[in-house]
């Protein structure tokens, strides 16, 4: 179908002020009397707290407050993902974590008392003034130690935060008559986000007494959360959502909500609170580190017969988002393979480690891992071309997944990995120590949440009396196009030029509830909403139309800020005019409208077997890398990547989501990890953490197939965390190829790259790797 503005690039509304550097994010207002907050973190990642003095702190000359656990008047933050997760999942999980600690503290840099003076350097005095008696406590800082027993309780009722199981078919007895079996580990590590722009937000009270917070968040329900810690009514508090210099999924969770909202409703001043580089390293979620162990058969031809896997996720202190993102890797345990038989066990675990909780692709990146190494190393036991077995095992439209969900459209999954494989080119050789070598990896990743919180967001547009248009939708723009989007959805609807439609966003108060900007589910379920208030604005003005213009309404068009009879262009009439008309006529001529997505009820909580999400995304990455055989050093000189997006509403920012995940998964393969050390942080700074800049950045180039099939409006899928699934996976099987040894432990630094290459000339006879066996 021929469109006007989907598919289509327009720029997007936020483009030039970016490329100018001249939006205005949280941390770069101010006003009249601001104070300005600073916290007091935890230097212990395990300790009582025998006593805190604020003395000191309080008495130096600019200092308004200094807040501990006793002036919070609900100290327990509630991890709920806003709309009825607790009630959909039975009581699964209501992690709560408190705000200020009050008598111990599980992790280092856990909040401990919040501070408001006059200026910045009077606040970090003071909060060097805070006397915090701590008396150090055992602690738990591996999830395999943590599950022992005598292990150091992280909370009361053990270390085992939530488990969850897949069994379908028989999978030992299937192994048992497997011709070929496959048994790996593998390791991935703690990730930071490293968005640029730390948390950060500014509050105020309003004058009717409304506490305010301008805060960079993708998630504007966070309201609730400071309402009820204040205990406060919920229309008390407005949050107002800025631009995000980066989000990830680590603005998910609350950030400065609470604390800033404490410190302005504590003082009724103006405040500032904006984390430094270290306490954004030391003070939030990460990425899980997992520990994969997969053990996977074949035939003697290369048909999948079984998959036995176990995951173990690292939680960290508290549980946050652990159990869901554990959940997600759970039903993408398997891949994007038909496998009649599947045992996953599925574990997070409480330690003293850094909190962890949603970071993009949400548990899907560390599976593809397990899965597509499990794939390549099947394919060296078979001595099989990994493209070949992998064509052979895809999933196929009416496929059962690992859960028993059907799948209802054709995933594409073999048109992708030819697509993206081919676009490398024809093949080059190394030169001297260098080698090249190629890898791939194909994956699917839910978008949208789980069937069983029975999601659904609102929107409203209108027209204005000069013929435009507005949209109303709280759906944070997280720097992925989300209101660019939106806009270019209701111009397809109403017949109107893209930039005649403006998006008002990012406020709790004034904009209908949308959720959260997180799980790629914004165009899926704000984009359907939007879809829905547009078509019935629509409706009204095409009726308004007909009859002025003396027409059926079926031959009325509208179409660039007109309507006008099909086949008659002079029987038109702007839209300024037809509204008017339409309004003068009592005609509406704006809706607010809902969508709800497709609802399923909750998987097995023992076998796994139900319909856990509404559609995914499927997609392949290919890449070519260079490994210095001397040094160990890798580099990807080029990066395909072939997705499903259904419809590209914006074809522009569907290609840079791909682009930038998979920069971004190329930091996860080569350079990203959280050193810890007993639960400390070893690396929390930019200096010793280290993220692709754009000299790491490969060619890239990006596939996009349009099946149309997507739950989206027009048939779009979410492209925003698949982007990013497959990539580290791909350079691990291009690295592994190039060193001739598997390379398992993430990141595949230098040193372990020289490490299997050394290995590998140690070993008389390296093919295949060690852990693999053919019958």
């Amino acid at each position: 179908m021929a469109y006007r503005v989907i598919g289509r690039s327009p720029p997007r509304a936020d483009a030039w002020e970016k490329v100018r550097g001249r939006p205005i994010y949280a941390g770069d207002l101010a006003m009249a009397g601001m104070l300005h907050g600073k916290i007091v973190r935890s230097p212990y990642p395990s300790a009582r707290i025998v006593k805190i003095d604020t003395s000191e702190a309080r008495a130096l000359p600019g200092v308004v407050a200094v807040l501990t656990h006793a002036e919070v008047p609900q100290n327990a933050l509630r991890m709920e993902l806003p709309g009825r997760m607790a009630e959909a999942t039975a009581g699964a999980v209501l992690a709560t974590q408190p705000v200020l600690a009050e008598d111990r503290v599980r992790f280092q840099g856990e909040p401990v008392a919040a501070i408001a003076a006059e200026t910045p350097e009077i606040a970090a005095e003071a909060a060097e003034r805070v006397r915090v008696e701590y008396e150090p406590l055992p602690g738990v800082y591996d999830p395999a130690e943590a599950l022992k027993p005598g292990a150091p309780h992280v909370h009361e009722g053990g270390n085992l935060l939530r488990a969850w199981h897949i069994r379908k078919g028989d999978a030992t007895e299937a192994l048992a008559r497997a011709d070929v079996i496959v048994e790996k580990t593998y390791r991935t590590p703690f990730v930071d986000h490293v968005y640029l722009e730390t948390e950060t937000g500014i509050g105020w009270i309003d004058a009717e007494g409304t506490l305010v917070l301008r805060v960079s968040t993708q998630v504007l329900e966070h309201f609730r959360d400071v309402a009820e810690v204040l205990r406060l009514p919920h229309g008390k508090v407005r949050l107002e959502g800025a631009y995000l210099g980066g989000g990830f999924g680590g603005k998910e969770d609350v950030t400065v909500e609470c604390l800033l909202g404490l410190l302005v409703w504590k003082t009724r001043r103006p405040v500032q609170l904006v984390f430094s580089r270290e306490e954004s390293f030391i003070g939030h979620g990460k990425r899980h580190p997992y520990l994969l162990r997969y053990k996977s058969g074949a035939t003697r031809t290369g048909e999948l017969v079984a998959m036995e896997v176990e995951l173990v996720s690292d939680s960290g202190a508290y549980a946050a988002l652990s159990p869901w993102v554990l959940l997600y890797s759970l039903v993408t345990a398997t891949g994007p393979y038909r496998v009649p038989h599947v045992k996953v066990d599925a574990f997070t675990v409480y330690t003293n480690n850094p909190v962890a909780s949603a970071y993009r692709t949400f548990g899907s990146i560390q599976t593809c891992i397990g899965y597509e190494g499990q794939m390549d190393a099947l394919a060296a036991a078979l001595s099989m071309d990994p493209l070949e077995l992998r064509e052979k095992n895809f999933l196929r439209k009416g496929d059962r997944i690992a859960t028993g969900q059907v799948l209802e459209s054709e995933p594409m999954l073999g048109e992708t990995m030819r697509r993206a494989w081919q676009a490398l080119g024809p093949p080059r050789e190394g030169d001297g120590p260098v080698r090249v070598a190629r890898g791939l990896a194909a994956s699917f990743t839910p978008y949208g949440r789980m069937c069983w919180t029975r999601d659904s967001a609102s929107a409203w547009v209108g027209m204005e009396l000069d013929g435009s248009a507005v949209v109303r939708c709280a759906a944070p723009d997280v720097g992925g196009g989300q209101t660019s989007s939106l806009c270019s959805i209701t111009a397809e609807v109403l017949g109107l030029p893209v930039e005649h439609v403006a998006a008002v966003g990012r406020d709790s108060h004034f904009t209908p509830r949308a959720g959260t900007t997180t799980a790629t589910r914004q165009l899926f379920m704000s984009g359907n909403a939007v879809l829905k208030a547009a078509h019935e604005v629509r409706r009204h003005l095409v009726d308004q139309a007909a009859e002025m213009l003396e027409a059926a309404r079926e031959d009325i068009e509208l179409t660039e800020g007109r309507a006008l009879v099909r086949g008659a262009p002079d029987r038109a009439i702007d839209f300024s005019a037809l509204v008017k008309a339409a309004t003068a006529a009592g005609r509406p001529v704006q809706a607010l409208d809902k969508y709800d997505a497709p609802s399923a009820p909750t998987i097995d909580p023992i076998t796994g077997q139900g319909k856990p999400f509404n559609d995914y995304t499927f997609g392949t990455q290919a890449v070519e890398v260079e490994v210095d055989e001397e040094t160990g050093q890798t580099r990807v000189t080029k990066l395909a990547a072939c997705y499903d997006v259904g419809q590209a509403i914006n074809r522009q920012s569907a290609e840079g989501q791909i682009e930038g995940g998979a920069v971004q998964g190329l930091g996860h393969a080569l350079l990203e990890e959280v050193v810890l050390e007993d639960g400390v942080s070893k690396n929390p700074h930019l200096l010793d953490y280290k993220i692709p800049t754009t000299l790491d950045a490969p060619e890239i180039i990006t596939i996009l197939l349009e099946s149309g099939q997507g739950l989206g409006p027009f048939g779009a899928k979410g492209i925003g965390e698949p982007a990013m699934t497959p990539t580290p996976a791909a350079v691990m099987n291009a690295v592994t190829r190039a060193a001739r040894a598997p390379l398992t432990r993430f990141p595949l630094t230098a040193e372990r790259v020289l490490a299997a290459l050394k290995s590998q000339s140690a070993s008389k006879n390296p093919s295949p790797p060690s852990g693999e066996r053919a019958g």
